[in-house]
This record gives C-alpha cells, structure tokens and sequence, in this order.
C-alpha cells in the first residue's frame, strides 16, 4: 500500500473515493500538512505547568521528610513561600520531572504514531493547575482520519507509551517510600490504590497494609500518571479508550460512549469522588460522538493484543475512589 500526499486545495473525499485504508495494495491520501504551530504557546504552557508541578513537589517532599501526611493547603502555602527561599524548588524536581516524563512519553506516543502516519497533529499542549500541578496534557489532531487503523495506532500509542515509562518509575519511587502506620488516612485527602499500586507495594513491602505506606513524590508522580492513564482510557467520545472502541466496533461506539458516561454519575454517589459526576455530564455532553470513519477494513491480530493490552492496562490503573 502506498501513501499518497496531496495538496489541501486537491484533497475531497468526494472526488477521491480511495482515501480509506483498504488494506489492499490500492493507493490512498492524506492531505498535505498545514503548517499553524504556535511553538511559543508549547513552551509557555510546559514552563508554566513545570513551575506549578515544581511547587506542589516541593510541598510534599517537605512533608515527606517531616513525615506529614500531604496536605494541599500547604501546598497553596508553596506559592508565597518560595519568594523568600527560592531554592526549595529543587526540592520539587524528582515530582514535577518524573510527571512530566510521563505525561510527555504518553503526548509523543500520540504524536509519533501520527507523524508515522501523516496525520497532522500538534505538540503537546500542557495544562497547569494548583492542584497536583497539572490537569494533563493533550494534542490536537488536524487532519482527518481514514483508516480505523490509524485511528487505533494514534490511540493505543499514547497510553501505552506513558505505561511502558510510569512503570520502572513507579517501582524506583516504592524504593525510596517508607511504612508509617496509618499514613494514608491522617491527612485532609485519601487517596485511592489502583490495582497496579497494589500489586507492586505487595512485592516491595510484603505483608504491609496499603494505608501504612508513606509514597515518595517520585511513586506519587506515578500514581498521577496512573490516573490520567485510566481517564484517557475510559471508552467515551474520543478519549483514547473512545478511539480504541470506534475502531474495533464503529456502530456500537456511541451506545458504550453514553452508557459509560452515565455509570459515572452514580459512581459519584457510592465512591465519594464527585468530581466522576461532572466528568460524566461533561462526557454526555462533548464526548457522546465521534468523527466518521468509513473503512470496513478488520484490523490485525496484532492490533487485536494490543487492544487487550490497553483494556488491562486501564484495568490495572483505574481507581473506583481516586481522592476522597
């Protein structure tokens, strides 16, 4: 098969019906990339998201090494703190550059694949925030999609890519944790265990209750990883898990979007997080739909394992009560 760059003025899916991948030798086309990348919008938001990651580290190092549980008030504090003793951010580092590794591995999984493909895609866009210091990051797509494919292959990449790195740091960040009875539930927030955290606390600190493990800011920038991994994950609109689930069942793709979408709301209720009832209203109203791809083309065996591979890993990272 061959691909086939044509210019954005020549390119109409009504006048080139071979656009889909097929799977045959026949040619198909994408359009030629327009160039809009605003590079210093990139680099503005990752210096700002850095600098907000940096403090929220810093805060719990600090409570770390004062064997305090986190506490999200003091990490406000961080912000008037560090005009006096600017040096505590190096304190923040193995947080703030453990997360952001992960979250851009996770980005360039999604931007690699599409520009393997020729798709037009953007570099990351990061998003900070006070809390935690990031509510993530994300590319925009460009161009359209043809080829479920693709699809898959842009969607697949970017979980599996941040899960492949977050797991060595996760296991480095266990290392240099440490057992404080009843650690977890001392503090103004508890936060939830996914069943990977579980799983390797129980191989690093045999016969020790979770909620006696102090994690260490590296672990903790794991367990945020975890988290914006099994979000993406979830099989709605055009998360990743919503792309993954178009191009395996195309039809069936909107009935899952709302059904999940709203098994988040209840899930507010009995798990305490209430923040899964807005996820859901925001999802029933973006995220029920998803731009048409016209390929009858079944994908390979191989993606079909990696398929697996993205629902275990979802398995794995997902977490009923994520902070209560």
């Amino acid at each position: 098969m061959r691909r086939i760059i044509v210019s954005p003025e020549d390119f109409s899916p009504a006048s080139y019906p071979l656009y889909a991948d097929t799977g045959s030798e026949d040619d198909y086309a994408f359009p030629a990339p327009r160039v809009r990348d605003r590079y210093w919008l990139n680099g503005l938001l990752f210096a700002l998201t850095l600098v907000t990651t940096t403090m929220v580290g810093a805060a719990m190092q600090s409570d770390f090494d004062r064997n305090l549980p986190f506490d999200v008030e003091r990490a406000f504090q961080m912000y008037t703190w560090v005009w006096r003793h600017p040096a505590i951010l190096l304190q923040g580092l193995p947080f703030s550059l453990t997360l952001l590794a992960i979250l851009l591995a996770h980005e360039f999984g999604h931007y690699l694949a599409a520009m393997y493909h020729g798709v037009d895609a953007s570099l990351p866009y990061f998003l900070p925030s006070p809390f935690m210091g990031t509510f993530g990051a994300f590319i925009r797509v460009r161009s359209p999609i043809y080829s479920k494919r693709v699809l898959f292959d842009i969607g697949v990449s970017g979980p599996v890519a941040g899960f492949v790195f977050l797991l060595p740091v996760l296991a480095i960040g266990l290392a240099f944790s440490k057992v404080i009875p009843g650690i977890a539930h001392q503090g103004t927030l508890v936060f939830g265990a996914p069943g990977l955290l579980k799983l390797m606390e129980g191989i690093i600190f045999p016969g020790t209750p979770v909620a006696d493990i102090y994690l260490h800011p590296v672990a903790r920038a794991a367990w945020v990883g975890m988290f914006t991994t099994a979000l993406n994950l979830l099989p709605i609109g055009q998360l990743d898990g919503g792309h993954i689930v178009y191009a395996f069942f195309p039809a069936r793709h909107r009935l899952v979007s709302r059904t999940v979408a709203v098994l988040l709301l209840p899930m507010a209720y009995f798990s305490g997080w209430l923040a899964w009832a807005f996820w859901g209203v925001i999802m029933l109203w973006l995220g029920r739909y998803h731009p048409m791809v016209v390929d009858t083309t079944i994908l390979s065996g191989g993606r079909r394992k990696l398929g697996m591979l993205a629902a275990a890993i979802f398995l794995l990272c997902f977490m009923f009560a994520p902070v209560v």
